[in-house]
């Protein structure tokens, strides 16, 4: 145990994100340097906070079992080398997560019980930028190889998780991905104040050293199709995401102006990268409005922000949550809370429990939203007379979750089996219907987090990994599908 009276003699504190009139004006992270290294220097008191409990229920909250204790107590020490490797035994990529999960191990914190939590993302961020700064971060080369190929058809974090695990066991891997460049939506979905895409650039750099082949700009099911890559590679995993959103069937939808957040944030992503950007959609000087407040709202109201919106406006159905742990979602579940992201501090309102009526606008373009304030009664919507009104609006953003993957092209070519929300079935081995292709991250297990992600891309792995050595894998399975944690 790093300090048995740390979690007493220390409060919480999380690093310290730059003022808000500064980071507005450009598009880098909002942390000071990197978010790692704006942690440095409250590490060591904020992992004496670390209790070393008997159960340590961060284990059971962070799906990819990460080793909290562990490395918290290492850190107090100044054990950096070994800190990073506990870090890298569990998790491919901490300098993702680390930036861009909302921490179920916090929330699942024993401290938390009564008290606040350890600054868990914080810890393993601060491990994982330092590694990179020291150089620390070098390529795990496989020591033979085992004449078997994987195909593996997306390059997020889980087709990313799941490349690295199965090079690094000797397999010869490729991955294909339909955009201009590696990464997935860390690539052209997140935007650059939350992750600099330099960040993902040099992970890449790893794989690439290690042995993984990337093929860029090849759309898997019209460039070359299921039957062919199941000819060409012993194995397949299907790591598409969930890329069909959930659309908004109102009147006025076929209005111009109004977008899927998807349309929107990648454009934004790859002008702040200096790229040009033909007929690109910008809040420049408009009264933007954004259906739905989750994290992907979240980053349609940074970017609209940074790019000079005259007014933001992110709608909610659900009522507001209450700012702490509501009695029906105890310790050590994920709660539903009151939170407030970087983009939040920044600007915009925020509206909950209203639903939208109708899009209106003049010569074919959006100019407003005809609202109502909704609440719910025994599990159903119930409009609230008389609290119509109309919000102007010249750009509508939808960010309202993703549906299920997409199913026309290599999905559709390969005949795999579909669960009852639209997602590719398979077993605890991370196996389709069709042996030999293999699915992880959110096509399998629908919209989720990228801890989820990963943790499920190192399974899938393993999976594949025994498929082709036709016995038990030596390579760390996270979780099964099948299996049902406390927090989700």
């Amino acid at each position: 145990m790093a300090d048995p009276k740390g979690f007493m003699k220390y409060p919480r504190q999380v690093a310290e994100r730059r003022p808000v009139a500064e980071r507005v004006l450009d598009w880098k992270e909002v942390y000071p340097g990197t978010p790692g290294r704006a942690v440095l220097p409250i590490i060591t008191t904020q992992a004496a906070r670390c209790m070393d409990c008997g159960i340590p229920f961060c284990h059971q909250g962070c799906p990819l079992g990460n080793l909290i204790p562990e490395w918290n107590d290492l850190i107090y020490r100044d054990a950096w080398v070994e800190a990073t490797e506990r870090l890298h035994a569990t998790n491919n990529f901490p300098e993702f997560t680390g930036r861009l999960c909302p921490a179920p191990c916090e929330t699942a914190c024993v401290e938390g019980i009564n008290r606040d939590p350890v600054t868990i993302k914080n810890v393993e961020v601060a491990i994982a930028d330092k590694a990179w700064d020291d150089r620390r971060v070098e390529p795990v080369m496989s020591e033979w190889h085992t004449l078997k190929t994987v195909a593996i058809v997306g390059s997020g974090p889980a087709g990313l998780a799941a490349a690295q695990q199965l090079t690094r066991m000797g397999h010869t891997v490729v991955v294909y991905e339909r955009a201009d460049a590696i990464g997935g939506l860390l690539r052209y979905g997140i935007p650059e104040f939350k992750l600099e895409k330099a960040v993902l650039d040099r992970r890449l750099k790893q794989m690439v050293r290690e042995g993984t082949v990337f093929k860029t700009g090849v759309d898997i099911g019209t460039d070359i199709t299921g039957e062919q890559l199941t000819d060409r590679f012993d194995a397949v995993i299907l790591a598409i995401g969930s890329t069909v959103p959930r659309d908004l069937d109102v009147p006025g939808r076929e209005l111009a102006g109004i977008h899927q957040a998807m349309e929107f944030l990648p454009q934004a992503n790859r002008a702040a990268l200096g790229q040009e950007v033909p007929d690109q959609i910008v809040a420049t000087g408009k009264h933007v409005v954004i259906i739905g407040g989750g994290d992907t709202g979240a980053d349609c109201l940074g970017t609209s922000i940074r790019q000079g919106a005259a007014s933001i406006t992110q709608l909610e159905i659900l009522p507001e949550p209450p700012v702490g742990r509501p009695a029906g979602q105890p310790w050590p579940t994920y709660p539903l809370v009151y939170r407030v992201s970087s983009a939040h501090e920044e600007g915009g309102e925020r509206l909950y429990s209203v639903n939208t009526r109708e899009f209106l606008g003049e010569n074919g373009h959006v100019t407003g939203l005809r609202l109502e304030e909704v609440r719910f009664e025994g599990g159903r919507i119930v409009p609230v007379e008389g609290t119509e009104r109309v919000l102007p609006a010249d750009l509508v953003l939808l960010a309202m979750g993703f549906l299920h993957p997409q199913r026309t092209g290599v999905v559709e070519q390969l005949g795999v089996a579909l669960d009852a929300r639209g997602n590719i079935a398979r077993g605890d081995d991370y196996q389709t219907s069709v042996p030999g292709v293999f699915v992880c991250g959110d096509a399998g297990r629908g919209q989720s987090l990228i801890v989820w992600a990963i943790a499920e891309g190192r399974s899938c792995a393993n999976g594949v990994d025994a498929y082709l050595q036709g016995e038990r894998s030596q390579l760390p399975r996270a979780i099964a599908p099948s299996e049902r944690p406390l927090v989700v």
